[in-house]
């Protein structure tokens, strides 16, 4: 297979990959921070690194993959006490919902998963160092900062000088602070919160920063310098590029070779946000539709590409899979194979090399789904079994993925859509009448109007 490009995000080209140690690549996604349920936006970087390790891996390479939970933050904190319940409680139970998500989502759990909270002896040494190198500062509150104008390479993630970054984001007024830039390493405890979470320290109690988690855990795990440093686009700037400050300020290297970042996550055109009223959780998509759809419909765009998500969408993500498990079904339950000379292959491969192509690769799916049909051919069947493993698809028996059309799909949800279907027409809004039958259909529930009101059935 040829060589893996991947675009960094540091240099702002595709680069050749080459491991630092051969064989063995050093990979670390920052994870979530576990005080509500994920939403797709975490469902698209779960997926985004997933398939980036499965690629890896199907490249002959080991691969270490570290993915951090931060579980002690402001947001925790204000939570649990808003539940009445311990910090930990709060983020076990989370935690434990998001491991349902991504196993739902046929996300591979990764090398390890590193709690922020059992790394704050190797955040506190990292702070030590950068104190001792003139790079932090106690200030007049008693938080320890780091001095942004004191560490040359700040802004290379972001490719913004310090003039710009200052003028073009929203930085904290602190007049404790020697300059707004400037980021909080220690937050020291609150005298007048006797219940405060804090942990001991040489500049007294207090609780590490969000950007220190990071450096800290991924040194731990990986070493100073490792391969890829990956997270969603939002991340680059502050949280990554603070990551590289801390980090190289420290140990005096680079933190990371490649830096990859996925693409925003849009709503019918809209950025996903809570205030707008779009906003989705994993599960609240997984009422509607089935989580191999959701995967595939992840797939279908660049993984640097914006993601605009709508139900239309979705649907048609999973009307487009049922196609490809339509070709394997005749098959039965065919064990996969891989055969990398074979010319389908060989374009799949090319595709994955070349900045991690899905929505190439999944076009190659179709062409040799296609020749399955024409033929009839077992041995191609496998390899499209083999091809669709690969990135995490096409591995359920065929006819349980088309006779379950709707068996997941929450029977409110489907009442709500026969109401809102109801009021549609009475509005005379005949086009979004159609347009939920067709999506209701395309879930396996059939509607039929009779004299005395809609009969609702789901279909095989």
């Amino acid at each position: 297979m040829t060589a893996l490009f991947l675009h960094n995000t540091l240099t702002r080209s595709k680069d050749r990959f080459i491991p630092i140690e051969p064989g063995h690549v050093r990979m670390y996604v920052c994870g979530m921070t576990v005080y509500d349920y994920c939403h797709l936006g975490h469902a698209r970087v779960m997926v985004a690194f997933d398939v980036l390790q499965r690629w890896l891996k199907a490249l002959g390479l080991r691969v270490t993959y570290v993915r951090n939970i931060t579980d002690i933050d402001d947001k925790i904190i204000r939570r649990a006490q808003q539940n009445g319940e311990t910090i930990r409680a709060l983020t076990d139970r989370f935690i434990a919902a998001m491991h349902e998500d991504a196993d739902a989502l046929g996300v591979e759990r990764p090398t390890h998963e590193p709690r922020a909270t059992d790394y704050v002896p190797q955040m506190l040494d990292l702070i030590g160092a950068l104190k001792a190198r003139g790079l932090a500062y106690r200030d007049s509150a008693g938080d320890v900062n780091f001095h942004v104008r004191a560490f040359p390479g700040y802004g290379k993630l972001s490719g913004k000088s310090l003039d710009e970054l200052r003028a073009g984001e929203r930085v904290e007024v602190d007049a404790a602070k020697q300059d707004p830039l400037d980021f909080v390493l220690w937050k020291a405890a609150k005298p007048t919160e006797p219940d405060e979470v804090k942990w001991p320290s040489p500049d007294g109690p207090g609780r590490p920063g969000w950007h220190i988690e990071c450096s800290a855990m991924s040194c731990a795990l990986l070493g100073e310098t490792f391969d890829i440093h990956g997270g969603g686009a939002d991340l680059q700037f502050p949280h990554h590029e603070n990551e590289i400050a801390q980090s190289e300020g420290a140990h005096g290297k680079p933190m990371a070779n490649f830096w990859v970042h996925n693409g925003f996550v849009r709503v019918d055109g809209e950025k996903m946000s809570k205030s707008l009223g779009n906003f989705f959780t994993i599960r609240d998509i997984l009422r509607h539709i089935d989580a191999e759809s959701v995967r595939f419909f992840i797939l279908r765009a660049h993984y640097r590409s914006p993601l605009n998500y709508s139900a239309d969408h979705l649907q048609d993500a999973r009307a487009a899979l049922t196609r490809l498990y339509t070709a394997l079904d005749p098959f039965g339950e065919l064990p996969a194979r891989l055969d990398w000379d074979e010319p389908h292959a060989r374009a799949f491969a090319a595709a994955m090399n070349d900045d991690l192509g899905t929505p190439e690769a999944v076009a190659v799916l179709f062409e040799l789904a296609s020749t399955v049909n024409k033929t009839g051919d077992a041995a191609l069947a496998a390899q499209l079994k083999g091809l669709g493993g690969v990135i995490g698809l096409l591995q359920q028996p065929p006819r349980a993925f088309l006779q379950r059309r709707a068996a997941a799909v929450d029977a409110a949800w489907i009442e709500q859509q026969v109401q809102a279907r109801a009021a549609a027409k009475q509005a005379r809004n005949f086009a979004e009448a159609d347009r939920i039958r067709a999506e209701l259909a395309a879930q396996g529930i059939v509607l039929e109007d009779k004299a005395g009101g809609v009969t609702v059935w789901r279909s095989a």
